[in-house]
């Protein structure tokens, strides 16, 4: 069967938020089919395994969230406002993040961190270049001497478990002030960097 670009995003856009609240594991073929409408062959004809979907369906659900995070970035000149802008998306989208199942980089991460190496491998490189891009934005802060100096890589990581340590909880407990109460402390630790 000839591969069709088309079918393929198809399958992808249709079972993205299937896999981020079923996990890999979760997720059955019967519920890619149910979800596509399409056969088994209609579905190995353009994936060669259900990884390979997972695969995809995971780089759809972290290009979804990083766009919407690199489009308010870009709006913005100063560094800090470039921090806060990325966490104002937490606060104005936690509500259709929950909805989905979560953030996927947590998700994915927690269900392939002991089987599936493919998986790991690509979270791994998405929780990296996250890190990268806030450390990059606090850098450029200091360059210009927006911000005072910092470990940019330690308070990079200590942003990204926050935020996605945050997600997990609000969302088990069903308590979105967890998120919300973290963003703030979060907010007050970016402010504090500022030059006066």
């Amino acid at each position: 069967m000839i591969r069709s670009e088309k079918t393929r995003q198809f399958i992808i856009e249709k079972t993205a938020s299937i896999f981020n609240k079923k996990g890999y594991v979760g997720t059955y073929l019967s519920d890619i089919t149910k979800a596509t409408g399409l056969t088994k062959g209609s579905i190995y004809g353009n994936f060669k395994d259900k990884n390979e979907v997972a695969l995809e369906a995971f780089r759809y659900n972290y290009a979804f969230q990083s766009e919407g995070i690199n489009e308010k970035i870009k709006l913005e000149e100063r560094s800090v406002d470039k921090l806060i802008a990325f966490l104002n998306h937490y606060k104005v989208e936690y509500k259709s993040i929950f909805e989905n199942g979560g953030c996927a980089i947590l998700n994915t991460a927690i269900d392939a961190d002991d089987g599936n190496i493919i998986l790991k491998d690509e979270v791994t490189k998405s929780i990296e270049n996250w890190i990268t891009r806030i450390s990059q934005i606090l850098e450029d802060g200091i360059q210009k001497k927006e911000l005072k100096k910092v470990d940019t890589m330690e308070f990079s990581t200590r942003m990204v478990a926050l935020i996605e340590g945050s997600i997990m909880l609000s969302k088990t407990l069903n308590q979105s002030s967890i998120l919300l109460k973290n963003i703030e402390f979060i907010e007050e630790e970016i402010n504090s960097l500022i030059v006066k």
